[in-house]
This record gives C-alpha cells, structure tokens and sequence, in this order.
C-alpha cells in the first residue's frame, strides 16, 4: 500500500504544490511541505462520490455537518480520553486556520502569546496577523524533559494564551505526560489559556505515547482549545478541513463569532466534512498502515542522514520530518538548502526564521512520507554531495 508502485508521480507533478512536485524543476526530489506522496485510502473517495451523486451541494450547517462533529467528538473521546460534546467541535478551512482562528478570538491587540522555538512558523504568523506579541520559549531539538518552570518566567500581565504543538514540528519531540501536568499547572495558576494544536498527533513513533494536554483534568480542559486537522494523517491537505474543539459555551460562542460562519462570509465546503468522516470512521487501518511505514522510513533517513560529515539528525518521535543539524558543516541553512537543490537536485526546507523561528538556524528539515525508493534515491543523491 505505501511502496512506490502506488505512488503517482505524473499527478504529483500536475496537483502537488506547496513546494512540492507541481512546485519544482524536474528531476528534484521535494523532502520539502509535509504532505504525504501517497494516495488517500479509498473509502474517502468513495464517500465524497456517494455524496456529489446525489446532485445537491447545498449550505451546510454553519457549525459543522452533525456527522463531522459527532466522529470528531468519539475520536477524541477514544483515541486521546478527552470527553468532547459535539456541539462544541466545529470544523475550519484547515488547521493552520484554526490556529488563526484561536488567535483572533481569544487575542487583543498587545496581548503576548507563548510559543515555542524552533516551531512551525503559523504561530507567530496567527499571533502577529492580531495585533498580539509572540514571545519565544527554545526547546532545542533533543531536549529529553522539558522544564516548564523556565517558561513561567516569561509570563506577564499581558500574557494571555501558551501555543503547544504536541507532537512539535520541526524537531518530531513527543510532550510527556508529566511535562504536560507541568505545563497545565502553570497555566492554570496564571489563568491562562492553551491553544493545542495536535495535527500530527496521529503520527507518533514506539516507545513515544501521546498525550492530550485536554486529557489531564477537567481543570486545564476548560482552559484548552484543541486544534486538529487530516492533512498529516490522511493526506487531504487539498481539501482544506480541520477542526477546532472547545469544551465550554463560551468558548465555543467566541470562537464561532470570530469564524464569520454563521454569515457565510466563511464555512467549510459539505465535502471536505464528508470527507474527513470517512476518514476517521472508517481508515483506521489506513492510518496504522502508514505510521508503520513511516518508521521504518525514519529509522532508514536517520541511519542515512548520520553517515554524512557535519550532519547529526536525532530521531524524530513524532512526526514524519527530519530536522538536522548542520553546523559542523560550517555553512548556513540558507547555504546547505541551495547546495542540495542545485547539486544533488533535493529539495529541503532551511531552518530559516521565516519557517520556524530563530531557534531553527543550523538545521535543515526533510519530510519522508514518501516511498522506500525516493529516499533512498534522496539519500544516495545527498551524500554524492556532501561527501559521504
């Protein structure tokens, strides 16, 4: 199911871009947006046509279809022990809107957010775009226990909302459970609220165990918006769909005010819903399928990635993406990204602060949701180049 002869690579090169095969010259391998090179399980095609046969795309209900809430709600009710009501599970064009989302509802202008560093760049970008302050906290790549207590220094009387991204892109870390307690503490004793996003919290690698911070106690629950999206898990990035969960009235209200929904001015296409139902209905085995491939093709890129001179890569426990440090190199991010791109015809993303934050310099990122084949055809062609 996840080797190269399921790979369509003619229509990778026609629907795939966002730095990817659309997006590049020919014969370069794009290690570059996470997005997954294979095709989604068929049940989600199947239902998306089972609908379009009935010829009616009328408005959908402006807080989500019932069945798109109800599967999110017994998802996480299941899977991550979070008891969520339906009504207060809505879906949005995408997670990186839901982020954006979180922030407009809950941010003033010269509010101060937390998030981490290095991060996906979506963070800062949703803190900014509302007039608030990111305020950076490094985890460096590698760092087994994270103390909080270092974290709670930078709170002020502006501080208003932490940002976790649980399991954390770029660097694949998996919070504990123990780390969250701490954290959920902290918030709690400062009247905080966490924005959780946890998009690629399908995507965890043993011994790794994730953890929802909702999932604590009912406490920091009512203090967390949950974000969560099918673009990592069942590759529907197109499709635009995620959602966003609250756990009380009032933050459900907020939030859906901030949306425009209930105008129409934004919503989310009836298709997409149906869509992301399938897939959390019925592709369980799909999903499983791909997390067991995709470690192996950690294990594959990490082995690889630590044979060539100057780099060190540490496994990623979550996520399908490799962040590597270069700097024994001695060049740049910016310079390594170019060298790979122009010589060894890959395609990475640098560890520039425009994707991930300051902490980031010295590394580069590879994703390898892809098949056998192209990574080892992208490893062998990176280490022509370096030298290995």
């Amino acid at each position: 199911m996840f080797d190269n002869t399921n790979i369509q690579f003619e229509l990778l090169k026609k629907r795939a871009f966002n730095l990817r095969w659309a997006s590049v010259s020919e014969g370069v391998i794009p290690l570059t947006a996470a997005d997954p090179d294979f095709p989604s399980a068929p049940e989600i095609a199947e239902a998306i046509s089972a609908f379009a046969k009935d010829k009616y795309y009328c408005y959908g209900a402006p807080e989500g279809m019932s069945d798109f809430k109800e599967s999110i709600a017994h998802y996480f009710q299941t899977k991550r022990q979070v008891p969520v009501s339906p009504a207060f599970a809505f879906p949005v064009n995408s997670a990186a809107h839901g982020i954006y989302l979180t922030c407009q509802a809950f941010l003033q202008p010269g509010d101060e957010a937390i998030i981490f560093d290095p991060v996906d760049f979506l963070f800062r970008y949703s803190i900014e775009a509302v007039n608030a302050k990111a305020v950076t906290f490094a985890i460096p790549a590698g760092t087994n226990t994270v103390n909080f207590e270092a974290m709670e220094a930078l709170i002020t009387p502006r501080t208003k909302m932490i940002c976790l991204c649980n399991p954390l892109n770029p660097t694949g870390k998996v919070f504990t459970k123990a780390e969250l307690t701490q954290l959920a503490n902290i918030v709690s004793k400062h009247g905080l609220l966490i924005l959780s996003d946890e998009i690629w919290s399908d995507i965890v690698f043993e011994p790794a165990v994730f953890t929802s911070v909702a999932s604590i106690d009912e406490t920091i629950r009512q203090q967390t918006i949950t974000i969560t999206g099918f673009s990592k898990s069942y590759g529907l990035a197109g499709l635009r769909i995620g959602a966003v969960i609250a756990h009380n009235q009032k933050h459900f209200q907020q939030l859906m005010d901030a949306s425009l929904h209930y105008s129409t001015v934004n919503g989310v296409s009836v298709l997409s819903q149906v869509a992301a139902t399938a897939a959390l209905n019925q592709c369980d085995y799909w999903l499983k399928g791909f997390v067991n491939h995709l470690s192996v093709m950690k294990n594959l890129v990490v082995n690889e990635l630590n044979t060539i001179p100057g780099f060190k890569c540490i496994a990623p426990e979550g996520c399908y993406v490799a962040f590597t440090n270069i700097t024994q190199t001695n060049l740049s991010s910016q310079a390594i990204y170019e060298l790979l791109l122009n010589e060894a015809k890959v395609a990475v993303v640098p560890g520039l602060k425009q994707w991930f934050g300051e902490g980031a310099e010295g590394h580069i990122r590879m994703s390898f949701a892809t098949s056998e084949v192209v990574v080892r055809e992208a490893m062998q062609r990176v280490k022509g180049v370096m030298g290995a």
